[in-house]
């Protein structure tokens, strides 16, 4: 378990998503609206399921749509099942 202020629950896991860059290789600004929906993050607490394989720092892949989305103390999160994690980056 980390120090975090929110202990997900079960088999659930709190990521904070990792943002792409708002310049493209050429040089251009890309408007929020342009960007993409976050596919990685990194894990930031995990429930107290046993059969959870992940751990606080890992960076991981997960599906475009999937979780909840709240901000905490003006920082994005998602929270979703293990399950909806596809894998760890390396």
């Amino acid at each position: 378990m980390s120090d975090f202020k929110l202990e997900p629950l079960g088999s659930r896991v709190l990521v904070r998503p990792i943002e792409q860059e708002s310049k493209t290789s050429s040089g251009l600004l890309l408007p929020d609206t342009a960007k993409e929906k976050p596919q990685m993050g990194e894990v930031v607490a995990i429930g107290d399921d046993e059969d959870i394989k992940l751990q606080v720092g890992d960076k991981v892949l997960f599906a475009k749509y999937s979780g909840t989305e709240f901000k905490m103390d003006g920082v994005e999160y998602l929270l979703f099942d293990v399950s909806d994690v596809l894998a760890r980056l390396k």
